[in-house]
C-alpha cells in the first residue's frame, strides 16, 4: 500500500494554530485511516532571555484580538499582565518532542496551548513544560533529562530543516507527500472541508 503522510508545521506557541485547532481536529476526525499524520514543529523564535520590547507584545496581543474576533477564540489577556513575555517559542517546540518521546506529543500541544492561551502561564519557561509533563502523568525525571540533551536537540534542529524543506508558507500549514510527490494543502480557519475534498482528490 502506497504510504501517505499528511504533515502539520505548527509551533505550540503560533496563536494561529491556537485559531485553527478547532477545524483541525474536525479534520484529523475525516481523513481517511490510509493517511497517516504527522506534526512537524516549525520553531517560530529562537531561544532568548530578553524581555519582549512592549510594540511587539502590543502587536501579537492585537493577533489574539483579531483571531478572537475572526473565529472566536478563546484567549486570556491576562498573560500580559501577569509573565515577563519571551519571543522564545523552541523550549516549547522541545517539549513537543519530549513528550512524543513518551508518547503524549498530542497531549503537551494541547497542554502548552491551554497554558499559555487560556490560563496566562508562560510558554517559553522550561518549568511550565516540566510542570505540564507532571499533570500529564509523564515521566518528569525523564522529560527533563530528554529535554537538556544532545539527543533531542540533534532531533530539533533536523526537525526544524524539514520543516523549512517543505513547501509552506507560515504556520500552521498542511503538506500532503503521496506517491513521491508532495501538494500545498489549503488550510480554511473556518471551515475544514475544503482541506478535506483537496486531500481526497489528490488520493483518490
Amino acid at each position: 500500500m502506497t504510504s501517505t503522510t499528511l504533515f502539520y508545521v505548527h509551533d505550540p506557541m503560533c496563536s494561529w494554530c491556537w485559531g485553527h485547532r478547532p477545524q483541525w481536529q474536525k479534520l484529523q476526525d475525516a481523513l481517511p485511516d490510509t493517511v497517516v499524520v504527522k506534526n512537524v514543529v516549525g520553531g517560530l523564535a529562537p531561544d532568548s532571555d530578553e524581555l519582549m520590547p512592549l510594540a511587539q507584545q502590543q502587536a501579537i496581543a492585537g493577533y489574539w484580538r483579531n483571531i478572537e474576533g475572526l473565529l472566536g477564540t478563546q484567549f486570556n489577556h491576562d498573560f500580559w499582565q501577569k509573565n515577563s513575555p519571551r519571543r522564545s517559542t523552541y523550549p516549547a517546540c522541545r517539549a513537543v518532542i519530549a513528550a512524543r518521546w513518551q508518547d503524549a506529543e498530542e497531549q503537551m500541544i494541547l497542554a502548552i496551548q491551554e497554558a499559555y492561551y487560556l490560563k496566562a502561564k508562560n510558554p517559553s519557561d522550561t518549568e511550565t513544560h516540566i510542570l505540564l509533563a507532571a499533570e500529564l502523568g509523564l515521566d518528569s525525571e525523564k522529560f527533563a533529562a530528554d529535554l537538556n540533551s544532545e539527543k533531542l536537540e540533534q532531533a530539533f534542529v533536523e526537525e526544524l530543516q524539514f520543516a523549512y524543506s517543505l513547501p509552506i508558507s507560515g504556520f500552521p500549514s498542511m503538506v500532503l507527500q503521496h506517491q513521491g510527490a508532495v501538494h500545498v494543502i489549503p488550510l480554511d480557519y473556518k471551515d475544514h472541508r475544503g482541506g478535506l475534498a483537496a486531500i481526497t482528490e489528490i488520493i483518490a
